[in-house]
């Protein structure tokens, strides 16, 4: 089975719609790694010497290959990562395996059998 790994780094605010958006495409689940930090183009504003920003999440969906795209692009609409500067960004990576899956197999099956 051809899976993908989708990552998602977005302002703790849209978490859960991205989440939403990720499961109406798909997605069987996801693993959410609360208020990281990071830095773009442009060092982040400080106060006394304090780095202060917007927290962000991590979110991680293994998803099946063939749905990969779409779940992406449905993370980006949700997330307003295009038409919002410094929304957030995601990432789809192939996964060679994985193993511990066997509560998500059945409908990761089903998602391959109806992508077929």
């Amino acid at each position: 089975m051809k899976l993908s790994l989708v990552v998602a780094m977005v302002d703790d605010d849209k978490t859960e719609a991205v989440i939403e958006a990720a499961r109406a495409s798909g997605a069987t689940g996801a693993t959410i790694i609360k208020s990281v930090r990071g830095e773009g183009l442009q060092p982040g504003r400080t106060f006394f010497g304090l780095r202060f920003g917007v927290a962000r999440d991590v979110l991680l969906f293994l998803v099946t290959e063939p749905r990969a795209r779409e779940i992406l692009e449905r993370i980006r609409d949700a997330g307003q990562m295009e038409s919002e500067e410094g929304a957030g960004i995601a990432i789809q990576l192939a996964i060679e395996d994985a193993v511990g899956l066997n509560s998500q197999m059945t409908a990761l099956l089903a998602e391959l059998e109806a992508a077929l």
